[in-house]
C-alpha cells in the first residue's frame, strides 16, 4: 500500500474509532473520505457525521463535534480539523508523512510508482492491427500511442499484460492488395491492366510493382493464379515490413503478431463453428450458416457461411477471439476505430455462444482526429495517396510531441491535433512543459554537484517547510494511485493529466523558493526532494512513450 493510501486508511479507522469512543452508534457505516476541490477546506473531507444522523438521532453538527472531540489526531496524522456547513469534517493532515515519499523515490528509481505485487488477472490487449495494405494513417498513429500506453499503464499497475497484432492476411483486402500489385506490374511493363474497383492507388503499390518490374519480368508469363500468389505473398511481406518499422520508430512494440491465416491452417475455425453448433445457436437458412446471435441482444442474426461455401469475415473473428480465450486470458481489450463501433454487439454475442461471458471482452472505440495546420484541416485520402502517415506526422512533430498529443485526450473524444503548438518551444505546449520541467531539475543538480551537494536520501527532511513544496509532494504522493486508476478504468489519458499537474507543481515550487542557498542541509533536502519529483516525471513520462531529456 502506497503513502497516501495508508494515510487515508488510517483516518478512516481512526474516525471509526472515534465514533465508537463516542458511543454514538455500535455498527459504524462505510466511511468515504474525499479530496476537497478547494486545498483551503483541507486535505480531506467526510460526510460520516451526516450519514450518522438517522442512525444516532442526532444533529450531524453535534455528531461532528463528537467524532472531532474523540478523535486521536496525532495517530491520524491530522494536524488540524473544522467542522463546516451542515456537518462536513474537514481534516488538515500533518504534512511530515509525506517526506517519506523522497527516499521511497529515491530507492525504487525506475519502479517508483509501480506495484510490486503481479495481479492474477491475465490481460490481452489487442490494438492498431490495421489491413497490411497500405500506411498508417492518424486513426492508427491514436490507437498506436494509445495501446502501447494503456499496455504500460496495466504492467505498471500490477497485470500480466500482452500485447497483440491481428494480421488480417486472409481476406478480400489482401487479395485487392494482389490485384493492384498485379495491375501496377503489368503496367510497369507497358501492357495495359486497370486496378480493380476495390484496388489500392497508393504511391507504395506502384513503387513495389516498379521495382518487381525492374528485377523480374517473368511474372507476366505465369499463369494468373501463381502470379496473383507471388504478389499477395511478396506485397504482404512488404507492407508488414514497412508497418513494423513504423511503429518500431514511434515506440511502439507487440509481443505477439498473430495471422488470421493461421486460423485456417490450424483448424481453430472449425473449432469454433464446432462449440458454437454443439452450443445449439448454428441454423441453416437459405443454403447459408448463421449464428443466432440475436438471443444475446444482437439486432439482428448473422450469416457464418455463405451460398457458395466461403466463409464471412466475421468467422475468423469469432474463431480468433475463442483463441484468445482459450490461452488462458481472463480478459480481452480490443480498441477499434469508431467505424468499428456497431460491430460491438454482435462479437459479444458470438462470445455468448461460445459460453464465454462476454463481460470478459472490454472494446475501447477510438474517435477520430483532425490534423490541424495554420488553423486548416490537413485532408487524408488513403484511397488516393494522399493519406498524412504516422511516418509524415513523426516526421512533422517528432516522436515525443506526436504520442503526448494522441494520449492526452480520453480515445472515446473527438480530437484536434494541432501540429503547430505541438513543435512549438512554450509552455503551452503540454510535452514541451513538462520536459522541460525535467530539464530544469536536472539542471539544478548539476549546479548542486558543483557545489558538493550530492543527491542524500538521509536528508533532514525537516527542513521541508514551502507550502509549495508539500503540495509537490502530494502530487508525488499520488503517482502510485494515478496508475492505479488510469488501470482500472483504461485511461491512459489520465496520465498525461498527472504529469501536467506534476510539472505545474514544480514549476510553483521553483518560482517560490530557492533550492540551492547558503544553507547547506537545507539546499540538501530540497536536492532529494526534486529529484524524487525528477523520478516520478521521468516514469510517467517513460509510460507514455515519451523521453525525458537532462538538457533543453
Amino acid at each position: 500500500m502506497n503513502i497516501v493510501n495508508a494515510l487515508k486508511s488510517t483516518l478512516i479507522e481512526e474516525i471509526k474509532a472515534a465514533i465508537l469512543k463516542a458511543e454514538l452508534v455500535t455498527e459504524v457505516p462505510e466511511i468515504k473520505i474525499e479530496t476537497p476541490k478547494d486545498t483551503a477546506n483541507g486535505d480531506y473531507a467526510s460526510n460520516i457525521a451526516m450519514v450518522l444522523t438517522k442512525l444516532a438521532k442526532r444533529n450531524p453538527r453535534e455528531i461532528a463535534q463528537l467524532i472531532v472531540d474523540n478523535l486521536n489526531a496525532s495517530k491520524a496524522h491530522v494536524e488540524k480539523v473544522e467542522i463546516a456547513g451542515p456537518g462536513f469534517i474537514n481534516f488538515y493532515m500533518d504534512n511530515s508523512y509525506l517526506t517519506d515519499i523522497i527516499s521511497q523515490a529515491l530507492s525504487q528509481q525506475d519502479k517508483f510508482g509501480h506495484q510490486s505485487e503481479q495481479k492474477e488477472e491475465k490481460i490481452l490487449l489487442e490494438y492498431v492491427s490495421a489491413n497490411p495494405t497500405g500506411d498508417l494513417h492518424i486513426g492508427h498513429a491514436r490507437n498506436a500511442a494509445v495501446g502501447d500506453t494503456l499496455a504500460n499503464v496495466l504492467a505498471a499497475a500490477g497485470y500480466p499484460v500482452e500485447r497483440e497484432y491481428y494480421i488480417n492476411d486472409a481476406g478480400k483486402q489482401i487479395e485487392n492488395l494482389a490485384y493492384s500489385i498485379e495491375a501496377r506490374y503489368l503496367q510497369a511493363l507497358g501492357q495495359d491492366a486497370e486496378l480493380p474497383a476495390d484496388g489500392y492507388h497508393g504511391k507504395d503499390i506502384i513503387g513495389i510493382a516498379e521495382d518487381l518490374a525492374k528485377k523480374d519480368a517473368s511474372y507476366k508469363d505465369m499463369p494468373s493464379e501463381e502470379r496473383l500468389k507471388a504478389f499477395r505473398q511478396l506485397g504482404l511481406e512488404y507492407e508488414m515490413k514497412k508497418l513494423k518499422q513504423d511503429l518500431s520508430d514511434f515506440n511502439v512494440h507487440f509481443d505477439n503478431w498473430f495471422s488470421e491465416t493461421t486460423l485456417y491452417e490450424t483448424g481453430k475455425i472449425d473449432t469454433a463453428l464446432s462449440k458454437m453448433r454443439d452450443n445449439g445457436y448454428i441454423f441453416e437458412e437459405d443454403d447459408a450458416t448463421w449464428l443466432r446471435t440475436t438471443d444475446f441482444k444482437d439486432d439482428k442474426d448473422r450469416v457464418l457461411i455463405k451460398k457458395d461455401g466461403s466463409y464471412t469475415y466475421f468467422l475468423p473473428d469469432i474463431a480468433y477471439h475463442y483463441d484468445k480465450i482459450e490461452r488462458g486470458n481472463d480478459t480481452l481489450i480490443n480498441l477499434f476505430g469508431a467505424d468499428h463501433h456497431g460491430y460491438i454487439p454482435r462479437l459479444k454475442a458470438s462470445l455468448e455462444t461460445l459460453g464465454i461471458d462476454s463481460e470478459r471482452l472490454e472494446v475501447q472505440v477510438m474517435q477520430m482526429v483532425r490534423l490541424m495546420k495554420d488553423g486548416q484541416e490537413m485532408k487524408m485520402s488513403k484511397r488516393t495517396g494522399n493519406a498524412i502517415t504516422l511516418r509524415d506526422i513523426m516526421d512533422e512533430v517528432g516522436i515525443d510531441a506526436a504520442r503526448y498529443f494522441l494520449t492526452m485526450r480520453s480515445p472515446d473524444t473527438h480530437f484536434d491535433f494541432d501540429m503547430e503548438l505541438a513543435t512549438s518551444e512554450s509552455s503551452d505546449n503540454p510535452v514541451y512543459y513538462a520536459q522541460y520541467a525535467h530539464a530544469r531539475i536536472c539542471s539544478i543538480i548539476r549546479a548542486a554537484k558543483e557545489q558538493g551537494i550530492e543527491i542524500d536520501s538521509n536528508a533532514d527532511f525537516s527542513l521541508i517547510t514551502n507550502d509549495k513544496a508539500f503540495e509537490l509532494l502530494k502530487r508525488v504522493a499520488d503517482f502510485e494511485s494515478t496508475i492505479e486508476s488510469a488501470a482500472e478504468h483504461r485511461a491512459p489519458h489520465r496520465i498525461t493529466n498527472y504529469i501536467q499537474d506534476l510539472a505545474s507543481h514544480f514549476h510553483k515550487f521553483y518560482n517560490a523558493e530557492k533550492v540551492l542557498t547558503e544553507d547547506a542541509a537545507k539546499s540538501s533536502a530540497h536536492v532529494a526532494m526534486i529529484e524524487a519529483v525528477r523520478i516520478t516525471l521521468k516514469n510517467a513520462l517513460a509510460l507514455i512513450g515519451v523521453s525525458a531529456p537532462e538538457k533543453m
